[in-house]
């Protein structure tokens, strides 16, 4: 695939470098022992007694048949009806036919012969040892690996190298929220400070791993931890002020039926915390970058230069990820938006209502946070990127003289040399190109 043809950032002088690991390690260090202290000592485990076994099971044949007629439905009973013979895989009836009845209700998955389904085994209630089964859903096991595989490869041919990095920062991701920020919460810890603490973690090893261990990458980790404690404090202020308590959605409603103790408020920051951490990363990697190529393709820019120039393609992110940051609240909102419509209230009554004010609150605050990271990232950058200049490395400053200017040639002269004759030879005439001295010699150049 070739090698990997990205330029390595400038090395920082010996004085920002140390500057830097002066202000960036006490950062990781107490970042690591927050982490520490807020680990989940005691993770509770789901008791799985009373959940129906769950085997996987391949259809083999399919019939269907009018639905009887019941006393809510005489005319037309819904459908459909009829019997799904299916081969189970699993299980104590591993190679065996079961029947079962065609699912059907809303959301029901439909079916066909050869489709690869999971079953769900039932007790009779008044004889335990006779079971049935139903169909639940179907495998995605399969479809998923196969996705995955594509997303993977698709990222490490085109970014090579930085993209198998990137892929590692995903992973190390996913590891810090499983093992560290969902389990604390759900053990009861504060949502918000395992969210902000586990947001740093993955920002350290993420930004570290994907972008390597240099003076810009430090400058892009202050920027987001900066903007992260930033986004935490307008969160409070905003949940605060608006008093939302959390129960705006159906899930944080069932999740206070099964587990009381989860701060659903604290939840609600969380959740803005750690969903805006990535275009946060996206942005002060961004302006990090962007301030160093600029210092390098001209080093003669002075810092207010470099922080002017840098803060214009910062306007021009900020414009196109503020959009990006709406879009994807109301993608994940839109059966919410969609029922909207149907509610009767006034416009103002359903804008104030909690389940819609706090996904204004998600998007208002995640943008406030993010256009605060791009003067703060750029400022960093721009001070680590003229650090260390001297008088002699700017030209604005150069006090040498002044070259002194070249002697303009004189035209008839040289035409006249041209035209005489070469010492101890013959007369040699002009030549007819050149009939009058005074023709301007342009074109004939």
């Amino acid at each position: 695939m070739g090698a990997d043809h990205t330029r390595p950032a400038p090395s920082a002088p010996p004085g920002v470098r140390r500057i830097l690991v002066a202000t960036v390690v006490p950062l990781f260090v107490v970042t690591v022992i927050a982490a520490l202290v807020l680990w989940p000592r005691d993770s509770r485990q789901a008791d799985g007694g009373a959940e129906p076994a769950r085997h996987h099971g391949t259809v083999t044949r399919v019939v269907t048949e009018p639905c009887p007629p019941t006393p809510e439905a005489p005319g037309a009973a819904e459908g459909p009806c009829g019997t799904v013979t299916v081969r189970v895989e699993q299980g104590p009836d591993s190679g065996q036919q079961v029947e079962t009845p065609v699912p059907a209700g809303p959301g029901a998955p439909a079916v066909a012969v050869g489709d690869e389904v999971v079953l769900v085994q039932l007790a009779d209630p008044a004889d335990p040892t006779a079971t049935s089964y139903q169909i639940a859903e179907h495998q995605r096991g399969k479809p998923l690996v196969w996705l995955v595989a594509l997303f993977a490869a698709a990222i490490v041919a085109f970014g090579r190298l930085r993209g198998l990095a990137a892929l590692a920062g995903l992973g190390a991701s996913f590891a810090i929220l499983l093992t560290f920020v969902v389990p604390g919460i759900a053990a009861g810890g504060s949502p918000l400070l395992i969210a902000i603490t586990g947001s740093a973690l993955i920002m350290f090893v993420v930004l570290y791993l994907t972008h390597g261990i240099t003076a810009q990458t430090s400058v892009a980790v202050l920027g987001t931890l900066g903007s992260l404690v930033l986004t935490g404090l307008l969160g409070s202020l905003a949940t605060a002020a608006t008093h939302l308590t959390g129960f705006g959605s159906e899930e944080a409603t069932t999740l206070s039926m099964y587990q009381r103790d989860v701060d659903l408020h604290g939840l609600l920051l969380a959740g803005i915390i750690i969903g805006s951490l990535g275009v946060l990363d996206d942005v002060t990697v961004t302006q990090a970058a962007t301030v160093t190529e600029l210092a390098h393709a001209n080093p003669g820019l002075s810092r207010t230069q470099l922080y002017r120039a840098a803060t214009r393609v910062g306007r021009a992110h900020i414009a196109s990820t503020v959009n990006t940051i709406v879009l994807a609240y109301a993608g994940a909102s839109l059966p919410l938006l969609l029922l909207l419509t149907a509610d009767s209230r006034p416009v103002s009554q359903i804008l104030s209502s909690e389940f819609l004010a706090q996904e204004i609150v998600r998007s208002a605050v995640a943008t406030l946070g993010l256009v605060a990271a791009v003067p703060l990232t750029t400022a960093l950058a721009a001070l680590v990127a003229t650090a260390g200049r001297g008088p002699a490395d700017d030209p604005a400053r150069d006090t040498g003289p002044a070259p002194t200017p070249r002697p303009s040639s004189d035209r008839d002269a040289a035409l006249e040399a041209l035209s005489a004759s070469r010492p101890g030879g013959p007369s040699t005439p002009a030549p007819a190109r050149w009939p009058d001295p005074e023709r301007s010699t342009d074109t004939a150049w």
